[in-house]
This record gives C-alpha cells, structure tokens and sequence, in this order.
C-alpha cells in the first residue's frame, strides 16, 4: 500500500491525536495551532497529490483525481475557517480544544466519504464526519445567555440520524439486489434491475442522506435553526465544507444507474421545491444566519440541475458551481466573524454603514452578494449559467424557466444586504473594526477566487471532468 495515497488522512489523524492530548490540559490556544497546522498540512499534501491514483482497503477507496479534487477544496475550507475564527470567541472557552478536535475528525470524516466506493466505508465515513459536527454545535458559548445552540444541535443531530437510517434501510435493498456493499460490483449489476421498485426506493433512500447533507428540500428544515444557533465560525463550516462532500457522493451515487424516468422527474421536482422554498423564505429573514441558511436550499436546488442531467458535463458544472458556492460563502461568513464582537448573531441592519468601519470587509461582502446573487462577471453567474445551459439541452425547458425565475427573486434579498452595507446608517455610533493579517489574506484570496472561477471557467470545468472520466 502506497502511504502517499493516504497521506493527507493521516496528517489529519495525526493532529486530532495531538489536539486530544492538548484538550487534557485546557490549553487551547495550542489546540487551535496545532488544528491550524493540521489543516495547512492536509491541504497542501491534498494539493500536491492530485496526480496520485490507487486503491485502498480492499477495493474500498479510491484515491484519484476526482477524490483529491474534493479534498483540496474541503482542507482549504476548514483552514479558511480556523484562520478567520481568530480565538473563536463565539465557542465556549472550556471546550475549544475539544470543539478543534471535533472539526478536525468532521473534516477527516469527508476527506474519507468522498474517497469511499464501498457502502460500508461511506456509511463509516458520513458517521465519522457527522457526529463530529452534531457536537460542534451545541459548543457556542453561553456568555449572553443564549440557549438556542441548544435546540439547534439536538434538531440537526435528530434530522441527522434520521437521514442515516433511511440511508442503511436503502443500502440494505441494495445490497440484497446485487449482493455486495462495492460501487464497483453494483454499478455492473444495478442497470439491469433498475426497473425493479426495490432499486429504485433503494436508490432513493440512500440518496436523502446526501440530499440532508446539500439541505434539499424536503431535507431542509434543520438549516434556519442549526445555521442560527451555531456559532458564527461553526456555521461558516456547516455552510460550505460539508456541501462538497455532499455533491461528491450525489455524484457517485447517481452514477450507478442508468435514469429512469421516474428518479429524473423525482430529482426534477425537488430542485424546483428547493428553490422556490428557499428564495421565498430567504426574502422575510431579518437574520443574516437565517437568511443564508435559506439561501442554501435554494442554491442546493440549483446543484441539482446539473447532477439530473446524468452527463459527464452536468456533473462537471455542478462541481464547479459547488466550488464557487464554498468561497462565496466563506467570505460571507468570514465578514459576520469578524463584525461579531464576541460570537453574537448579526442582523442584517447590524451591517449598516459597514463601509465606514472597514472597507475591506464591506467590499467582500457586497462582492459576495453580487455573486450568490448570479450577477456578471462572477462566479455565481457563471456558475447558474451553465447549469441552466445543460438542463436546457437535456431538456428539462420547465424547470430551466423555474430555475431564472429564482434566480431573479434572489437577487433582491441579496442586493438588499448590500444597500443596508453602503447606504443605510447605523443607529449607533460604532467603532472601527480590526482586522488581522491572516483574515486580510484570506478575504484577497476569496475575492480573487470569486473573481477568477468567475472569468475563467473553463480550466476548472476541464479540471472537472477529467476528474470525472477518470472515477468512472
């Protein structure tokens, strides 16, 4: 067995190791280093090793260009966070080692669900990743009394497990089909009992796990409150790191079969309910967390368009949009980080006259709405564009209509958290924010990422789907 091929894993291994042993001394301010360190180590092992391809574990991971690809962007996401997190004011003090801990395993959990092609091996790995993450919740800090992190982890953890079930209860169809818990083996199988109804509720169910993960409707009715009772940095996280691995497996899952009617009209109607539900409800959120959790149905019904498709090319885009998706919003979360004083919510009107406290966070926000809004020339634009163009040509015109219909009801919520960022006055003075080095290279780097994926999506794209040829 190649060590390289796990190298990234184990790095990550290796740091939760340490910050175990941190968290037995309270001091976590080490912890947070050491997580830091873990993190810029597995991305950069991650990143170098894209090239690298094998198997793993009996046949039950796979390493390759597809799976890399997935772990570079989830490495950089968790690093992100833990960067513009600072000291984590929003965590309880006592537990932050435990809370770097968690996100450590949780990050380690999807570097490994997007490499598993075993039903067991994804169903260790999702576990891996989600328990890490119903923890992480509750571990807000209770200095202002806030009790709502609460209800919103028992909530996730409740959905969560729900999900899971029906995920086993499907692979347990499955596996009585074809006779092996191996994607491989299934994928030779599948085809020829697809019109069998045990396949296809199989199917299903095994996909409402990874639906929960993208928050699909009818899977979404954690997202308003785990995305407010978290903490600002726990929910920057919850946002976007976990959402990848999400459109991986969707991906994987869906390529077992060949479509029938049934599953793409099925796909068909959720992508339209979650973006109808989410554009809608986002519109009467007064809470910037509540808002984007809304705002993450929507977007997750737009992911969907590409992946119904069943082509090479819908898969592509849909990693390319889900990329765009992860700096977009880490941008977003990074400015409430840092406008939050001691972890508290931020309204939408608590961005007001942000532009006179500091230029450089009100210039990210607002360039990160214009994109989330699908605004020329940014990622989000382009990112819409091309999922509409390839539902198009595989002929779903209703549900393209549907979907540019949303994408115009977006763009007033969107824009109007630019108008409270530029135009309107805070009711109180307010005090300049500071912002540290390593928060101002990250908000240059997600700038020029918005920008860039926006410009230039056809290296990506091409990236995509080599990645894709290459994993089946």
């Amino acid at each position: 067995m190649n060590i390289m091929l796990f190298a990234p894993e184990l790095f990550l291994l290796l740091g939760a190791l340490i910050v175990f042993l941190l968290s037995l001394s309270d001091d976590h301010n080490s912890a947070r280093n050491v997580a830091l360190a873990a993190g810029f180590g597995a991305l950069i092992l991650s990143a170098s090793g894209v090239n690298l391809s094998g198997m793993m574990f009996g046949g039950a991971y796979s390493v390759d260009l597809f799976s890399q690809l997935f772990k570079t962007m989830i490495t950089a996401g968790m690093t992100a966070v833990l960067i513009f997190g600072g000291r984590h004011q929003g965590i309880e003090k006592r537990v932050r080692p435990e809370y770097y801990l968690c996100l450590i395993l949780s990050t380690l959990g999807l570097m490994m669900l997007v490499s598993s092609v075993d039903l067991v091996a994804i169903f260790v790995s999702l576990e891996l990743s989600s328990f890490s993450l119903y923890l992480m919740l509750p571990m807000r800090s209770t200095e202002h009394g806030l009790r709502i992190q609460m209800e919103a982890g028992i909530k996730y953890m409740l959905f969560g497990v729900m999900a899971t079930g029906i995920m086993l209860f499907g692979m347990s169809y499955i596996f009585g089909l074809t006779g092996s818990t191996s994607l491989t083996a299934i994928t030779a199988k599948l085809p020829a009992l697809i019109h069998e109804p045990a396949a296809v509720v199989g199917i299903v169910m095994i996909l409402c796990v990874f639906m929960f993960k993208l928050a699909i409707f009818p899977f979404h009715f954690w997202v308003s409150d785990a995305y407010e009772g978290g903490a600002n940095e726990t929910t920057a996280f919850l946002a976007t790191v976990p959402k990848l691995a999400g459109v991986a497996m969707l991906i994987r899952i869906v390529n077992l079969i060949n479509p029938s009617e049934a599953i793409i009209n099925f796909m068909a109607i959720l992508a339209v309910c979650s973006m109808f539900y989410g554009n809608l409800c986002a519109l009467r959120q007064t809470d910037f967390k509540r808002m984007m959790g809304f705002s993450a149905v929507a977007h997750a019904g737009f992911v969907l368009l590409g992946i119904l498709t069943f082509k090479e090319a819908g898969y592509a885009t849909s990693i390319y949009y889900i990329l765009g998706y992860l700096v977009m919003n880490l941008a977003c979360f990074m400015v409430i980080c840092k406008v939050s004083k001691s972890g508290e919510n931020v309204p939408i009107a608590g961005l007001a006259g942000l532009y006179k406290r500091s230029p450089l966070l009100a210039f990210t926000m607002g360039l990160s709405m214009f994109a989330l809004a699908g605004i020329p020339p940014f990622a989000g634009f382009m990112g819409e564009f091309l999922l509409l163009a390839g539902a198009m040509q595989a002929g779903h015109l209703t549900v393209v209509i549907l979907g540019a219909l949303n994408a115009a009801i977006a763009i007033y919520y969107y824009l109007s958290v630019v108008k409270v960022t530029y135009c309107n006055e805070p009711e109180v003075d307010t005090e300049p924010i500071r912002v540290d080095i390593g928060t101002k290279a990250v908000s240059l780097v997600l700038i020029s990422a918005i920008i860039f994926i926006g410009i230039y999506p056809a290296a990506l794209l091409d990236m995509a789907s080599t990645a894709l040829r290459l994993a089946f």
